[in-house]
C-alpha cells in the first residue's frame, strides 16, 4: 500500500471515528431536550390591583393582605418552577406613571409571595402600591 493510500484510509477511519462520536452525543442529548419539551405551564392568573381574579386557571386562591403584597395559592407544588410575573396596566385610569416593579417569590411548595410597586411615584407608593399583575408559573 502507498503513502497517499495510507493517509486516505487514515482519515477516512478518523472522520467515521468523529462522526460515530458526535451521534453517539447527540442521541444522548435527546432525552434532555424531550424532558425540557415537556415542562408546561401549570398556573396562570391575571389579578386586578384589589386582589380580584380576572382570570386564569391553576389557581387555588388569592389573599391581598396589605398595599402592594398578595398571596397566590396553586394546587400543585413550586419547586423547581418558573415563576413569572408583569405588572398590566389599569385601563386609562393607571395610577402609575413611570416605572413600575413587581417581585414574585416561593413562600412554600404551594404558595407565592406577589409584591408591587410604582418606585417612580413619591412617598409609600415608590415601596408598596397596589397594581393589577399577572403572573405564570412553568414546570
Amino acid at each position: 500500500m502507498n503513502g497517499s493510500r495510507k493517509l486516505a484510509l487514515g482519515a477516512t477511519v478518523t472522520a467515521l471515528a468523529i462522526g460515530g462520536a458526535l451521534a453517539v452525543s447527540s442521541a444522548s442529548a435527546e432525552p434532555q431536550q424531550a424532558q425540557r419539551a415537556a415542562a408546561t405551564t401549570t398556573a396562570w392568573a391575571k389579578i386586578a390591583a384589589n386582589g380580584q381574579f380576572l382570570g386564569g386557571q391553576g389557581i387555588g386562591g388569592i389573599n391581598k393582605f396589605g398595599i402592594g403584597r398578595y398571596n397566590v395559592t396553586v394546587p400543585s407544588g413550586l419547586n423547581g418552577c418558573a415563576l413569572l410575573g408583569t405588572v398590566n396596566t389599569n385601563g386609562g385610569n393607571d395610577p402609575g406613571p413611570g416605572s413600575s416593579s413587581i417581585l414574585v417569590g416561593q413562600v412554600n411548595s404551594n404558595t407565592l409571595f406577589i409584591r408591587t410597586a410604582t418606585p417612580s411615584a413619591g412617598g409609600t407608593a415608590a415601596v408598596d402600591s397596589d397594581r393589577p399583575f399577572s403572573i405564570t408559573v412553568i414546570c
